[in-house]
C-alpha cells in the first residue's frame, strides 16, 4: 500500500499511466476511489496521481482542528515529492477549492487547472441573487455537522447527500461502498467545516496564476455554483467554463466520457502554452 509522509502526515496514493502529469483531487466525504470511472481513459496518455486527502479513508487522520491550507500544502508536497511538478491538476468540490488555493500561492507547480464546483461561498457572500440560496444551504450544512458531532455519522451523511449535494432518494441509490466511504470520512467533513477559512479564497493571489484554467458546472447542480464560477472566471486571466449537461456535483462519476474530454482539452491548452 503506497504511502508517503508529507507535512507530518502519512498520505495514501496511487500512480498509473504515462504521459503528461495529472493529479486528481477528490472532494469532501470521498477518496481516491471516486476517480475510478475516468482512470482507464485518462491513464492512456497521462501519468495520473490519485490520493486520499488527509483524514480520508487510507490516509492518516491527525488530531486537532485542520484547515484547507494544510490540504493545499499536502498537494504541493505530493507534486514535488513524487516528481510531478509542474502538473495538470483536476479537483472536484473541496478538491477544486484546494487546487485553486494552492495555485494562488504556488503557480509554479501548475501547468493547468480543472475545478468543478468549488464550494467557495465566501467569495460571493455579497451576491444579491445567490445569497439567500447559499444561506439556506449553509443552514442545512450546519445541521449536518451538528448530527456528525452528536455521533450520528450515517444520519449526517444521508442528510448531506439528500438535502445538500444530490437530492432526495439519492442515498438509497448509492452503492454500498460509497455509503461506507461517506460514513468513514464523516468526521473529516465536520473538521473541514470547523475551519473558519474553508469557504474563502485569496482572489488577489489567484489572479497571479497565468496558466490555463477550466471552471465547470453541472446543469443539475444548485444554481449558486454559477455565481462562484463567474467570480473565479473574472479573476483567472486564462480561464474558460463548461457546463456538463444532465450532470450534478460528480460529473467524473456520472458523465466520465464528457469529463475526460474536458480534461484533455485543458491539457492541450497547457501544452500549447508551454
Amino acid at each position: 500500500m503506497p504511502q508517503v509522509a508529507v507535512n507530518g502526515v502519512e498520505i495514501y496514493y496511487e500512480l498509473a499511466g504515462d504521459g503528461d502529469p495529472l493529479v486528481l483531487v477528490h472532494g469532501s466525504w470521498g477518496d481516491h476511489y471516486n476517480w475510478l470511472p475516468v482512470m482507464k481513459d485518462l491513464t492512456r496518455d497521462h501519468r495520473v496521481l490519485v490520493y486520499d486527502r488527509r483524514g480520508h479513508s487510507r490516509s492518516e487522520r491527525p488530531p486537532g482542528q485542520g484547515s484547507r491550507r494544510e490540504d493545499e500544502d499536502d498537494l504541493a508536497a505530493l507534486i514535488e515529492t513524487l516528481g510531478f511538478a509542474p502538473a495538470f491538476v483536476a479537483g472536484n468540490s473541496f478538491g477544486g477549492s484546494t487546487a485553486l488555493g494552492l495555485a494562488g500561492r504556488r503557480p509554479d507547480l501548475f501547468r493547468g487547472i480543472v475545478a468543478h464546483e468549488p464550494p467557495l461561498m465566501g467569495i460571493v457572500a455579497d451576491d444579491p441573487e445567490s445569497g439567500p440560496l447559499m444561506a439556506a444551504t449553509g443552514r442545512r450544512m450546519a445541521s449536518v455537522v451538528a448530527r456528525l458531532r452528536a455521533g450520528e455519522p450515517l444520519a449526517g451523511a444521508r442528510q448531506f447527500v439528500e438535502e445538500v449535494a444530490f437530492g432526495p432518494g439519492e442515498w438509497e441509490r448509492m452503492p454500498d461502498r460509497a455509503r461506507e466511504t461517506f460514513r468513514v470520512n464523516a468526521p473529516t467533513f465536520a473538521d473541514e467545516q470547523g475551519d473558519p477559512q474553508w469557504a474563502d479564497l485569496d482572489l488577489a493571489g489567484l489572479s497571479g496564476y497565468r496558466g490555463p484554467a477550466l471552471l465547470t458546472l453541472g446543469s443539475e447542480s444548485p444554481t449558486w455554483f454559477a455565481a462562484i464560477v463567474g467570480r473565479l472566471s473574472g479573476v483567472l486571466p486564462r480561464s474558460s467554463t463548461h457546463t456538463f449537461e444532465g450532470a450534478g456535483h460528480l460529473p467524473h462519476v456520472t458523465h466520465p466520457a464528457d469529463y475526460t474530454r474536458q480534461v484533455r482539452a485543458l491539457v492541450a491548452r497547457g501544452r500549447r502554452a508551454s
